[in-house]
């Protein structure tokens, strides 16, 4: 299941005010792993930045200065949220300000049935406890160190690891998948999330002892039962060429 965890930081509390978003920060999850395929912009609000929002963002009228305003960024926001369900923290916040971004440029709203609001969440799993994301984050034990002001990408980022916890993603079942196209660009960064692989541990003489015992486990050992037809017949060319 494809999920996308959103956060926004804002001019203000109110879009009815006149509020706009200054940046948006968005992560996918493939069965509640992160894909490593992100979506992130800083927006220009075009008005100005109340100093206790700046004071809690860090997000300067000048920094936002050059940057597009949010009907520039629209079309590639949806194109990356698709169809799949919006994961916040107290979403209804980030759906006010979402939707009256859309509703001036004359698209319809995000349909409430796509959200997920993991504060709804945390509320149900501990009632009467604190339940903001710094204290689901001291509860779990998730590193904040780097959240020395609100950012919309790093809070999505901690965002799913809570969203891991509440909903026991870190438990999800093996998903068995065969090359990038099976399961779409963003996923088949998790095959290869190392940057430069390890070096190998294994030495010639533990290759060969695993060859061997390998052998001992007959033509068509029990996991071949696995894999797709495409790839059992590469194996058994490899084997053929090993044996030559």
């Amino acid at each position: 299941m494809r999920e996308i965890v959103l956060d926004t930081e804002t001019t203000g509390l109110d879009p009815g005010n006149g509020h706009r978003i200054v940046e948006i920060g968005c992560v996918e999850l493939l069965n509640a792993i992160p894909t490593g395929e992100i979506f992130h912009a800083y927006l220009d609000p075009e008005r100005d930045i109340p100093e206790e929002a700046f004071r809690v963002h860090g997000l300067s009228a000048e920094f936002l200065a050059d940057k597009p305003v949010f009907a520039k960024i629209a079309g590639d926001f949806l194109k990356f949220a698709g169809g799949a369900k919006i994961v916040a923290h107290n979403a209804e916040f980030d759906m006010r300000f979402l939707n009256a971004e859309l509703a001036l440029l004359g698209i319809a709203p995000i349909a409430s049935d796509r959200v997920i609001d993991t504060l709804a969440l945390a509320r149900s799993k501990y009632p009467g406890a604190a339940n903001s994301l710094d204290a689901l984050c001291a509860r779990y034990g998730i590193d904040t160190s780097r959240r020395t002001i609100h950012g919309a990408l790093l809070d999505a980022g901690i965002l799913a690891e809570v969203y891991a916890e509440l909903t026991g993603g870190r438990q999800a079942a093996l998903v068995f998948a065969h090359g990038a196209a099976s399961i779409g660009a963003g996923a088949a960064n998790l095959l290869g999330q190392r940057p430069r692989p390890l070096p190998p541990r294994l030495s010639i003489e533990d290759l060969f002892r695993h060859r061997g015992f390998a052998a001992t486990l007959g033509a068509t050992p029990v996991w071949d039962a696995y894999l797709s037809a495409e790839i059992l017949a590469e194996r058994r060319k490899r084997r053929g060429k090993a044996l030559v």
